[in-house]
């Protein structure tokens, strides 16, 4: 188990390698494809993203409601090929380690290999434990996206496993 504090460091990334399970500490934001959308559209129009990109990570997540006394609900990841038409440019412009299910296009894993980064793969079914991990919860951007909107989320002991590390090398079972 490789520990991965976030906020991060290049030489922090560069220790991790495909297949290393990864344990998540720290800032993680929240953004699905309507806030990759809006993100995207924003920088292309001059303005800066809604969180500094270099040093932090995105988490490709559909809550669920919160229970009654829960800061969140169910905390499960979404399928990452929906973030594809926008990782690139977001890679190139600071964005290094993103979170979430299932294979990435070519063209994220090329943006990987050239900026380098990681795509961190969580655990499909595990919403109820990733809840667990999360400790506070803050929407930063895009609220009228709903489940949508741009979160901030403070976790502890947040577990992946890297499927594309640093070097743009892919785990293949």
């Amino acid at each position: 188990m490789v520990r991965l504090s976030l906020p991060y460091s290049e030489q922090d990334l560069m220790r991790i390698s495909v297949g290393d399970e990864v344990e998540l500490d720290g800032i993680l934001y929240v953004g699905r494809d309507q806030a990759h959308k809006r993100m995207y559209e924003s920088i292309k129009n001059g303005n800066p993203p809604p969180f500094e990109f270099e040093g932090n990570a995105i988490y490709y997540m559909g809550p669920s409601p919160s229970k009654k006394g829960d800061i969140i609900g169910s905390s499960g990841p979404t399928t990452s090929a929906r973030m594809d038409r926008y990782s690139p440019f977001l890679i190139s412009r600071g964005l290094r380690v993103m979170v979430g299910k299932g294979p990435r296009d070519k063209s994220v894993v090329d943006s990987i290999k050239e900026y380098g980064g990681l795509y961190l793969q969580s655990y499909g079914g595990c919403g109820a434990l990733y809840h667990k991990a999360i400790k506070s919860v803050e929407t930063i951007a895009y609220e009228d996206l709903g489940p949508e909107a741009l979160l901030r989320l403070t976790v502890e002991g947040f577990r992946a496993i890297c499927i594309i590390d640093y070097m743009g090398n892919v785990f293949a079972p």
